[in-house]
């Protein structure tokens, strides 16, 4: 089995949750068209990442109901990032939507960046589970969790044939997006999908260059800094069988000594 991922790079419309789900229904019919089984969003997209008070009133329970209606009326996968109202604030938080509507996977972000995200959001306490979709054992992280090598590692160990991590990454930050992306890939000899946005909100700028990196560290799509559109690859876990037999770190590790 294997699983095409589509990546949407784009600056979204700050604070206005109508025109973001438009935008999501309009990447996710083209993403479909292009054979993609699963449409990926950046961190916040649904809202807008950098709203500060005008976020908690946008966080309600509906925007996953909008996010589901998507996916069954154009027939795809959606992992959103969205708010979420938790008790004591709003969540910085993933959905994953299959195909017919089945919510497979909410995740909150666990490491919370600076003041700005703490200012913003409640912290979650646990990383996700391993989910399948298409047969493919899929983990997920956002923006800041993968800066942590434990993050990946721990998804790695767990099984995970590809790790999805929708973001937020502004400068000065390029470096993350174009080094450390495809380390965190080759260390762990697991694709890695990474979905930028472009553009600025108020005081930040990101650096876009979103990429879907294969587990041997080879780019197999991207998007520059400032382009709006797609990234499309296919996750195929039979390569990353063999990229750990080929390099095995995960085989080698001598966790005793850690």
């Amino acid at each position: 089995m294997t699983l095409t991922v589509a990546g949407l790079q784009h600056h979204g419309v700050l604070g206005d949750v109508e025109a973001n789900l438009d935008l999501i229904a309009d990447a996710a019919r083209r993403a479909s068209e292009r054979g993609a089984d699963l449409l990926v969003t950046p961190e916040m997209f649904v809202t807008g990442y950098n709203l500060g008070d005008r976020l908690a009133p946008l966080a309600t329970p509906e925007l996953v109901d909008r996010v589901a209606s998507i996916a069954v009326e154009v027939g795809i996968a959606i992992l959103a990032g969205l708010p979420e109202p938790v008790p004591g604030g709003v969540a910085n938080a993933l959905v994953l939507i299959d195909a017919d509507g089945t919510e497979l996977l909410r995740y909150r972000k666990t490491h919370l960046f600076g003041d700005l995200d703490r200012h913003l959001f409640v912290a979650g306490d646990t990383l996700p589970p391993i989910v399948e979709l298409h047969g493919v054992r899929i983990a997920v992280l956002i923006c800041y969790d993968v800066e942590f090598p434990e993050t990946v590692r721990a998804a790695a160990l767990d099984g995970a044939d590809v790790v999805i991590v929708p973001t937020a990454q502004m400068e000065p930050y390029a470096h993350i997006a174009e080094r450390l992306i495809p380390v965190r890939a080759w260390e762990n000899q697991t694709p890695l999908v990474y979905v930028n946005r472009v553009g600025s909100e108020g005081d930040l700028t990101y650096v876009g260059r979103s990429s879907i990196v294969g587990p041997d560290g080879v780019v197999l799509d991207a998007l520059d800094a400032d382009s709006t559109g797609l990234m499309i690859a296919t996750i195929d876990p039979e390569a990353t069988r063999r990229a750990r037999q080929e390099n095995p770190y995960l085989a080698d590790r001598r966790a005793e000594l850690y």
